[in-house]
């Protein structure tokens, strides 16, 4: 099976490694939840696929290990999404000042009419609630509303890997709950999700398979299910440092 192939990945933020050699592999047809204390290196881990920060050594491989596999390593952020792995930082960064539906219009600049388009009809049958705040301005949307609409942008050109950097982070559990529906139907229709999440609930009840992330490097890869009972893991998610992520 291809899988967005991440082999001894370093990379340092002011002057230090935070994350170190790490080497993880991500099927394509399901879902990866990337765990760990704050500090861990998964946000920044992130931002390395995505372009937004660039690696010290190793390298991201797109469909490795078929022999036609994409090296994306180093690449900018928009020639990584063209090529189908699409992130969504955490910070729901949108354009305050525009309408929902320009933020989505900005999204969607790199694709033809008729891509923009499908990708528009995608997002709304997932997000419903958009198509009524479409004129509204981004800044004066709740935060689920928000995370809604950044999750749109992400979904509106189909990635084939889809980055979250925490879904769930200060949002109301009815928000969460709906949050989790759309991920739901995401998996049942193939796609490929690798979320960053802080709650072990919410990354349970999307995930297949989990990677935990400890001081910038893996300390258990395999099924989400025998990750929960690693207690001492567990337990390391709530009692992490606030280092830089």
């Amino acid at each position: 099976m291809n899988a967005l192939q991440i082999a001894d990945l370093t990379v340092e933020r002011g002057g230090r490694a935070v994350v170190k050699q790490v080497t993880i592999e991500i099927p394509a047809g399901q879902v990866t939840a990337l765990l760990g204390p704050n500090g861990a290196g998964k946000s920044t881990l992130v931002l390395a696929v995505g372009g937004v920060l660039r690696p010290k050594a190793g390298s991201v491989l797109l469909d490795a290990p078929d022999s036609s596999a994409v090296d994306l390593t180093g690449r900018r952020p928009e020639r990584i999404r063209q090529a189908g792995v699409a992130i969504v930082p955490e910070g729901r960064r949108l354009l305050p000042d525009l309408t929902v539906e320009d933020n989505l219009r900005v999204a969607s600049y790199a694709l033809s009419r008729e891509a923009a388009q499908a990708g528009r009809t995608k997002v709304l049958e997932l997000f419903p609630q958009l198509e009524q705040r479409l004129s509204a301005l981004a800044r004066t949307l709740s935060g689920g509303e928000q995370q809604m609409v950044v999750l749109a942008q992400a979904l509106i050109a189909q990635p084939r890997y889809l980055l979250i950097d925490e879904l769930s982070l200060g949002l109301a559990p009815i928000i969460v709950q709906e949050l989790i529906e759309v991920m739901d139907g995401l998996k049942e229709a193939g796609e490929t999700l690798i979320i960053v999440e802080q709650s072990l609930n919410v990354a349970a009840a999307i995930a297949d398979r989990a990677v935990f992330l400890e001081k910038g490097r893996v300390r258990f890869e395999g099924q989400i299910r025998d990750l929960m009972e690693r207690d001492d893991l567990a337990r390391a998610v709530f009692l992490g440092g606030q280092e830089v992520e």
